[in-house]
């Protein structure tokens, strides 16, 4: 492994001293992918160079043990221990980010929630779930913009898609794919019956210039006119737009801007992102990756998580995990469960490794 970890130190001196390049400096997709290298190698070179550190002091102190002073040998074992005990740490903090990295963890994320089963308690659902994602992406600091939405008349939305722009927003954002499931007495509900209602979850890395390029020339693009809910028309002018990839029959459609101008550029990112979303899904089958992830794809089928709201429970099937703080997180606090996720990834991930 020391080698493993001398190459990486090597590499992110070299990236250092590429970028600082005149040539490299003008290349703005050279520069982009360098800065990007250099990020994904710096918190192991960070560690990798204090344990250097550590390692180095363990034979010096090892002989002011020796030390006929006893203050000097009490202080000398103390640190003697410290820095044993701090090098063991460092060296399991490196085993996990050694890890396999997944290159799109520093991405921002394009979201798209819908309701799915349960009529008005499902769409509604989904809006509180784009309220417990919104509370969320504050907490971590994170910008949200609504691409495109389709209220419901009872409330929330019958879908919703809305990009995430923040540091790492997709290495913690990528465990909600799948169907989420409620369990309450809905507010349409007259006798105070129990309903389950499922609505869906599709999370999506930003899919950047230095991914693909689109060719608009394989696009068709056609404009209509924007509604509201119930389909109640909100705009007399042609500034809905729908963008459809010829050679791949995906089709998005923006109309919650004014301007068709504005419905454009969103449909257009947010196809992009598709057609990166279903290249990533086809190289993860051609490669054979069999390994189980936590990691969904928003099928409808694949029902990940449980809110129940008469015993303030959530339930997350995939790692057995659950806490009775439902409130709580949906007020945004979702790392409760994020992290527990983040967690049992990586341990699946360190025994693959070690078999």
């Amino acid at each position: 492994m020391n080698d493993r970890l001398e190459l990486m130190e090597k590499r992110y001196e070299e990236l250092q001293e590429l970028m600082q390049d005149p040539e490299v400096v003008m290349n703005v997709k050279l520069v982009t992918s360098y800065a990007k290298e250099a990020r994904g190698l710096e918190d192991v070179v960070k560690l990798y160079r204090e344990e250097k550190k550590l390692n180095d002091s363990l034979a010096d102190l090892k002989e002011m043990k020796k030390e006929s002073d006893p203050e000097i040998v009490a202080m000398a074992e103390e640190e003697y221990d410290n820095a044993v005990k701090r090098i063991a740490e460092i060296e399991e903090e490196i085993k996990v980010l050694l890890l396999p990295k997944d290159p799109n963890d520093e991405k921002n994320v394009i979201m798209e929630i819908r309701g799915a089963v349960g009529g008005d308690e499902a769409n509604i659902f989904a809006g509180d779930l784009y309220r417990m994602y919104s509370k969320y992406a504050e907490s971590k600091g994170w910008k949200i913009e609504v691409l495109d939405a389709v209220y419901s008349e009872m409330g929330g939305y019958s879908s919703i898609q809305f990009m995430v722009k923040g540091e790492g927003a997709y290495s913690f954002l990528k465990y909600e794919s799948g169907g989420h499931r409620v369990q309450r007495v809905p507010q349409t509900e007259s006798q105070g019956r129990i309903h389950t209602s499922v609505a869906t979850v599709l999370v999506m890395p930003e899919a950047e210039e230095i991914d693909f390029e689109l060719d608009m020339n394989d696009c068709r693009i056609d404009t209509f006119c924007s509604s509201g809910p119930g389909g109640q028309g909100v705009n007399t002018t042609y500034s809905a737009v729908r963008v459809t990839h010829i050679p791949t029959g995906i089709a998005v459609a923006c109309q919650i801007h004014r301007s068709q101008h504005e419905n454009k550029a969103a449909a257009i990112q947010l196809l992009k992102t598709r057609i990166y979303n279903q290249m990533l899904a086809e190289k993860e089958e051609k490669e054979g990756n069999t390994r189980k992830s936590l990691v969904g794809h928003g099928e409808r089928s694949e029902k990940i998580r449980t809110y129940n709201y008469p015993q303030n429970r959530v339930t997350d099937h995939r790692i057995g995990f659950t806490i009775n703080r439902l409130d709580v997180i949906m007020e945004g606090k979702l790392d409760l469960v994020i992290n527990e996720l983040i967690n049992a990834d990586q341990k699946a991930k360190l025994e693959a490794e070690m078999q």
